[in-house]
């Protein structure tokens, strides 16, 4: 099998093996999530067995130096909180055996390096809560020094002159830092075998359809309702995208279901006062993961974790067009690239600088309205609403098409991005270092600023209670409504009892 990934828009300069259009034949093809493993070790880490089994786990764990630098405080959006990237890849470790890998139905990949699960593993400050945040492997995104390419071929790139898997982390994490506005704390590698051995010292996981499936090409038959699966069977069931209504997108779920699922198991008392479980569980995945941290670190962040408090999102798309690359048909999943910021905010928080500032004055804000819409005339229309409520107002312009309304600026324009939502119901605020000055990008989600009121009418108008700029003395909620905390509707929790997906 050939180690090249997916087709990229134009050739990559880190090398001068051709890419590919396409795997002939997937065989296991790693769609599986390496996050499994990482939330049993972390939970398992954190317990009182940590130091009794982490010479034996230390031993066998590769450690890489992914992340490099002092983190950028000034662009970093959710302060003391920790982002995982967790990724889980088809390479089969190399000490793997004949018997391992008819075990897993599945052979040699001749050295393949996609990766298949990348997933942000978002831990708030305290540890309590976490989010799981899917970026699905047929993105369509910018590669940096690469061009437009499959999110899964990142790896691959970063590893070609003599990069190796350092490089390659490096290259993937700066990939989904530019895509996502956040930083990227820590980074985790597991291979296919070791989540399949995670899974295997577990032992059944149960799991609940809506409807009956029968998938030849993932090897998954499971009635609707309930099922116990053992590791062979959770294998098919997390890479199963035929005969699902969404594909790839619908994959994601399967996943996320599946590690709540099995985040419920590992906090069971009789997994976690087991030490001869969990010694094997530890053993058993230790030689299969690549991170740049000791995992009792890792572990005590998540010290506080509740298989409750574990929810699941998948990042925004606006599609799975077929496209020509060079000719050739390329079947992609077209990212919200404008919008994923906005909604990584509302799955994190607002930045706390954000949330203490004061709301500026229109007269001393200037904004530039963008159209993201796709509906003529709407920047127009809403300068025309900003100038007539006070704004300093630049031209207005367009902007790629997006889901979501946001007011972007940069640290230090706070005050001034409140006062911009303030007249913007519904829009996000956004910090970002794409842009100098406070920015309203416009979204197909109809939102726009809202026409000041007639003389005599009843209509609401801003709080006069604001001040001339951010050095307001007044409380941020000194008003009538509070500042916009959207959350989207694509977010959910896996993790309880009972929960049945389709």
């Amino acid at each position: 099998m050939s180690e090249a990934p997916d087709e990229t828009t134009r050739r990559a300069r880190r090398g001068s093996v051709p890419p590919r259009h396409g795997r002939q034949k997937r065989r296991l093809s790693a769609v599986f999530p390496a996050v499994a493993g990482v939330l049993t070790m972390a939970i398992a880490l954190s317990g009182a067995y940590a130091f009794y089994t982490y010479d034996q786990l230390a031993s066998n764990v590769t450690i890489i130096n992914a992340i490099t630098g002092k983190k950028d405080t000034k662009n970093d959006v959710d302060g003391q909180a920790q982002n995982i990237l967790l990724v889980g890849d088809d390479h089969r470790p190399d000490n793997a055996t004949p018997e391992q890998m008819a075990e897993l139905s599945t052979e040699s990949d001749g050295g393949a390096t996609n990766t298949d699960t990348m997933i942000v593993l978002h831990i708030n400050a305290d540890g309590s809560q976490a989010t799981m945040i899917s970026f699905p492997r047929d993105s369509y995104v910018d590669i940096p020094n690469v061009g437009k390419g499959k999110l899964n071929s990142a790896f691959y790139y970063g590893t070609l002159n003599g990069g190796g898997d350092t490089g390659g982390a490096k290259l993937l994490i700066q990939t989904i830092e530019n895509l996502s506005g956040l930083q990227i704390d820590h980074y985790v590698r597991v291979s296919l075998l070791g989540f399949y051995q995670v899974v295997k010292e577990l032992g059944p996981v149960n799991v609940c359809l809506n409807n009956a499936v029968n998938d030849p090409y993932s090897g998954v038959n499971l009635p609707k309702g309930k099922s116990t699966l053992d590791a062979k069977q959770a294998l098919s069931f997390v890479r199963q995208r035929h005969g699902l209504p969404n594909g790839d997108l619908d994959r994601n779920v399967r996943q996320q279901y599946f590690l709540s699922q099995e985040a419920r198991k590992v906090l069971s008392a009789g997994t976690l006062l087991n030490p001869i479980k969990l010694g094997n569980i530890l053993k058993a995945v230790g030689g299969s993961i690549q991170t740049d941290t000791d995992l009792v670190s890792l572990g005590s962040q998540m010290r506080n974790l509740r298989p409750g408090n574990i929810q699941s999102a998948t990042i925004p798309t606006l599609g799975t067009p077929t496209i020509y690359v060079n000719g050739s048909a390329l079947s992609i999943v077209q990212v919200d690239e404008v919008g994923l910021p906005a909604f990584v905010q509302g799955l994190v928080g607002e930045p706390e600088a954000y949330t203490k500032a004061g709301r500026a004055q229109p007269a001393n804000t200037t904004v530039t309205v963008l159209n993201g819409s796709g509906v003529e005339g709407a920047a127009a229309a809403a300068t025309q609403n900003l100038t007539a409520r006070g704004f300093q107002v630049g031209a207005p312009g367009s902007s790629d098409t997006t889901k979501a309304t946001q007011v972007q600026y940069p640290k230090g324009m706070e005050s001034q991005a409140k006062a911009v939502v303030r007249v913007t119901p519904g829009a996000v605020a956004v910090r970002t270092s794409a842009v100098t000055g406070v920015t309203l990008v416009l979204g197909s989600d109809g939102k726009t600023v809202s026409a000041p009121s007639q003389p005599g009418s009843s209509a609401s108008k801003p709080s006069s209670g604001g001040s001339g700029g951010s050095t307001s003395t007044k409380k941020p909620d000194a008003r009538p409504s509070k500042e916009p905390s959207p959350k989207s509707t694509d977010v959910h929790n896996y993790g309880k009892a009972n929960v049945c997906i389709n």
